[in-house]
Formats: C-alpha cells, structure tokens, sequence
C-alpha cells in the first residue's frame, strides 16, 4: 500500500524555519525588536522545505522514484483507490500551502528557480486531480508494466534481490486493476483502444521475461513455486482487466456514450500553461507556428530550386512550389535503410554522430555514460516509435535506452511507407534527436545538476525542444556538409514540429476531425500517410505534449540569438551549451532569466 507523511504534523515542524517568522531578542523589558531572518538564513529554510518534499514525494510515487534511479520504496506499488488519491490531492494542497510563505524575491536566483518548479509540479497535480480528471476517462492510465520493467532490467542490486523486490511489489496488482475499473467512469474511445494493447503487452511481460528471469534465478524452490503463484494471479488480474476494457469498448461503440477525447480551449490552455511552462499562452504559440509555418516554406522553395534540375532535368518545375516540393521530397524518399535493418541501421549511426560532437567541440560530453539500442519493450508501444528511457540523478551511471519499434505490424505496403518518411536523411536527424547531441545527451548533462529539484522535474518543452534545437545547430555546424537534401529533409522535419503545434491545438480546441488534419500534414507538411496518421492517432491520445517540441525550440533558439547579440564577439557555443545544459530540465523561461541576469 502507499506510505503517506500526512499524519506529522508537518506545518509544526517548519514552524522554527518559516521565513515569516519573526525571531525577538529582550533588549530592554519595554522594548522588543522583531529581527528578520537573514539571507543566509531563508536560503537554508528553503533548502530544507525542498528536501523534505523530495523525500516525502517519493514515499507517495514510488514508482517515479525507480525511474529517476531512487530505489528506496521499489517494493510498493500504490493502489489508485479513493483514499490514496484523497491523501495525495491533501499532501499536495499542504504542500503548496507551506510554499508560498517564502518570499521569493529573497531567494537566489538559483533557489527562486527551483521554488517555481516546485510550484509548477504541485500545482499541476493539483489541476490533474480536481479538473483534467483523467483518471476518470483514460483507462490507458493504468498499466503496472513500466516500473517492473525498470526493476528487472536495471543492475541496482543484484537479479535475486530484484526478482524479490518484483515479488514483493506484485501483491498489490489484482487491487490496482480493481482500483482502476473502479475509477473510469466515462472512457473515451481513442484511450480505451490504446489500453486494452498496452495491458495485453504488459501481460506478456510477467508471463515472459519475468518468469523466464525467475526461472533461471538462483531463488529456492519454496520462492519460486511463490513466484509463480504470484504471477499467474498477476496476468489474470491484468487480463481480467483488458477483458473489462473490451466489454466496455463494446458497450460505448454500441451506445455512442464514449466521452470526447478533446477536452477544449479552457482546460486546454491551463494544461498548456502548467505542463509547457512558456512565456506564450497556447492561442499564441499555434499563432506563431503558423508563421513559421510559411518561413520554413519559403525556404524549402529556395532549396528545390536548386535541386531539380539535378533530379527532374527533363521536366518543369510545377508553379505551385509545395507541389514541387512534395514532388521532389518523394522522388529522393525512395532511398531508405531495408525493413529488417530499421533498428541496427540506428544503432549502426550513433557512433558517428558522437565522433563529429566531440571533434568539433560542440559541447561536453560523458563516454562513460552508456547508450544502449533496443527493441521498444511491448508494454510501450503504440505511442511513439522511438523513445529514450534514461536513469535519472540518483542512478546516473545506470544505462539509458533508446527504444525502437520495429516493423513487425506493419505489412509492406504500411512498412514503405514508414521507411520513406525515416528515409536515408530524416533517419540521421531523428538519431540526432533522440541520442546525439539530444535527449541522451542533454539528459546526461540534466542528472549532473546540483539542484535534484531541476533533476527530478524535469520541463518537457525544454527536453523536447533542446531535441529540436540540436538538429538545426548541427547542421549549421557542418554535419552533413551542408548537402542540400540534408537541409530539405530537415526542414520537412522541423516542418513537423511546427505542425505538431498547429494540429494538437486545432484537433483539441478547434475540432479539427481526422480527414483535415492529414491533409494539413500530408499536403503541408509533407509527411507520410503513415506517420500522418500515427500523428492524429497520437493527437487523440494526448494533449499539449506535442505542442512541447516547438515552444521549447523556439525559445531556446531565441535565447542564443539574443545572447550572441548581447556578447558579440564574446560568444562562445560550447560554452552556451554546457551553462544551458548546467540548469538540469528547467523550463526555458528560467533558464533564460539565470542566463541573461547571472
């Protein structure tokens, strides 16, 4: 069961370290002076208030805690029932209550960072529970594979002991999945769907690797018949939920009851404020991705005005530049890595992009963190077909890993159409991505901060958007050596990012239905049916995260330019890139205010 805090008398005991406290010393019996606490003073109240919450943060979400490398309550998995979310909703509320008596106009700017993240996370936990109200709609929610996952395939102690952690931490699966079903009062059709495959790939897990770990343990006998008592009971709770989840597929197909998977400008633009954490609302973030929009366009043109007499010299150019341009982007498409090769191909490019980072010198980075290529695990598919799990600050030297989903579900036609959108130069430009100098890199770079509260909260649109930013720097760097389908395939990369923005916001809070919005992103932006539609499939199933990729790129981008024209010849960009890097996964907006006023 969950281990809950809320029965110290917390407020008490930060009762001696409020900074509104007023401490007296008697000078003279009919004279008493309230002296303010000191700088010195507040800094360590406040270091002690996000110490504690980090440490009662992670009794309440153990299983967030295995995933940054914090192990210490891995053998709990809590149970999503009434009561437990009724404590988390009060740990929360408290939590911000004691917050706000700091002042943070007295803080560092490093603490004053730290103090709006800390607000940022509560706040959005709060909002989570008492308006967004997943928990009640999207059954997909729900799926205890994850952290089972990370426990079994993660050297922090040794495999019997871990294998007993997972024994452990298996007794609570039947009452989660009864918690669960309880909880879901209005699925929507879209999450339900996505679910019902997630769970089934989260039985095979237990069924699978975990049984075949067990039976090559080193555990007794009496330990292993437990084990396999235990996951017998496991499988059969996870199954007896996908079941649950197909009758109630059936009956919302049947009687049209299934709630709207768009939740709407309202919700949608506190979402975007509290999970983006941008200088813009998210009306004027999809205002400014429509402008982008056309000045990615504009330079598209540019660049199939020079390549097609290279490719269609026996041809005119059509006066419509995006069809000329769609033309050529599917001409040079055809050249692609095979099917089967689609996960060794990648592995195959990481070492080569490593090579070129450290030789130019483009930022600090750390060979003895490992990367390791894998097969996307079944339990997470169906959501993205590349990924990074990556250890997080107290497990920094655990292994990060790039999942990869490989073709197996796709027949041939669907697979072309997949290999053509991850041709030859876009598949350079995902590595770039998600490995390097991207999200492992920049995720090596986090777990070294000296604040876990940067660490540990880490800001999507920063993470995403320093993806982002790295393929266009390293292609103005000399990656590729400025060959010109490099730059056209990156800017029908980016293309995406900006369309991500434009969709997830028309999908969500203008209507837009399915036919519309591949059109956009097919005649548009050029990409494939096949990711088009992973698209609007994606765009169902979340919202405002797709919006993380431009906003954080835009500022970051914007943030450099404004410093080299603030420096000038003094600019350096590896140093940009390592003090940029120094702040953790702090939301943009923050690290540009530590950067410009040091």
């Amino acid at each position: 069961m969950k281990k809950h805090l809320l029965g110290l008398s917390i407020l008490a005991s930060l009762a001696a370290c409020t900074p509104s406290e007023k401490v007296t010393t008697s000078v003279e019996p009919a004279k008493v002076e309230a002296v303010k606490p000191s700088a010195e003073q507040i800094s360590a109240q406040f270091s002690q208030f996000a110490e504690q919450f980090i440490n009662e943060f992670w009794q309440i979400n153990p299983g967030y805690g295995v995933y940054v490398g914090y192990y210490k309550y891995d053998n709990q998995l809590p149970v999503p029932n009434n009561e437990n979310m009724a404590a988390d909703l009060a740990f929360n509320k408290q939590k911000l209550a004691q917050l706000q008596q700091f002042d943070v106009a007295q803080l560092s700017a490093s603490q004053a960072s730290d103090y709006y993240i800390l607000q940022n996370q509560i706040e959005s936990a709060i909002f989570w529970q008492e308006e967004y109200k997943g928990y009640q709609w999207d059954p997909s929610n729900y799926n205890v594979a994850g952290v089972f996952g990370v426990i079994l395939n993660t050297d922090y102690k040794s495999k019997d002991e871990r294998l007993l952690t997972i024994l452990e931490r298996m007794q609570n699966i039947p009452a989660y999945y009864e918690a669960a079903k309880a909880n879901i009062t209005t699925p929507t059709l879209a999450h339900t769907e996505l679910a019902i495959r997630q769970n089934a790939g989260a039985a095979g897990l237990f069924s699978g690797a975990i049984s075949n770990a067990v039976d090559e343990s080193g555990l007794t006998a009496e330990q292993q018949a437990e084990f396999k008592q235990s996951i017998e009971q496991s499988v059969a709770a996870i199954n007896d939920y996908v079941s649950w989840l197909e009758g109630k597929l059936e009956q919302i197909k049947t009687d049209d009851s299934a709630k709207d998977f768009r939740i709407g400008a309202e919700l949608y633009e506190k979402k975007f404020a509290l999970d983006i954490y941008s200088s813009l609302s998210a009306k004027e973030l999809y205002n400014k991705a429509q402008s982008e929009k056309s000045r990615v366009h504009g330079e598209m043109a540019k660049i199939a005005d020079e390549l097609w007499p290279k490719y269609f010299a026996d041809s005119n150019m059509p006066e419509d530049k995006l069809v000329a341009i769609k033309q050529l982007i599917d001409h040079i498409s055809v050249k692609h890595v095979a099917r089967d090769e689609f996960v060794s191909s990648i592995r195959d490019q990481i070492p080569a992009l490593e090579k070129f980072v450290m030789e130019k010198n483009l930022l600090e980075m750390d060979p003895e963190k490992p990367l390791v290529v894998r097969e996307t695990p079944e339990y997470q598919r169906g959501f993205a077909g590349a990924s990074i799990n990556a250890p997080g600050p107290y497990d920094a030297k655990a292994n990060t890993y790039y999942n990869v989903t490989p073709l197996d579900n796709f027949n041939d036609e669907e697979a072309e159409s997949y290999l053509r959108e991850y041709n030859h130069w876009l598949l350079q430009i995902l590595n770039i991505h998600e490995a390097v100098p991207g999200h492992y890199t920049q995720l090596v770079h986090s777990n070294k901060s000296k604040s876990l509260v940067k660490s540990i909260f880490g800001n999507g649109a920063m993470i995403e958007g320093w993806a982002v930013y790295t393929e266009r720097m390293m292609l103005e760097e000399g990656y590729g050596d400025f060959e010109p389908e490099l730059w056209l395939m990156y800017y029908k990369w980016n293309l995406r990012v900006i369309m991500n923005s434009i969709i997830d916001y028309s999908i969500q809070v203008n209507g837009m239905g399915e036919e519309d919005a591949l059109s956009l992103m097919m005649n548009e932006a050029f990409q494939e049916e096949a990711e088009a539609r992973g698209k609007w499939s994606r765009a169902r199933l979340s919202q405002v995260q797709l919006t993380s990729y431009f906003t954080g790129y835009a500022e970051i981008y914007s943030l450099r330019e404004e410093l080299k024209e603030k420096q000038g010849d003094k600019f350096n960009l590896t140093d940009f890139h390592n003090q940029f890097l120094s702040y953790g996964s702090s939301p943009v907006p923050i690290i540009r205010q530590m950067m410009l006023n040091p």
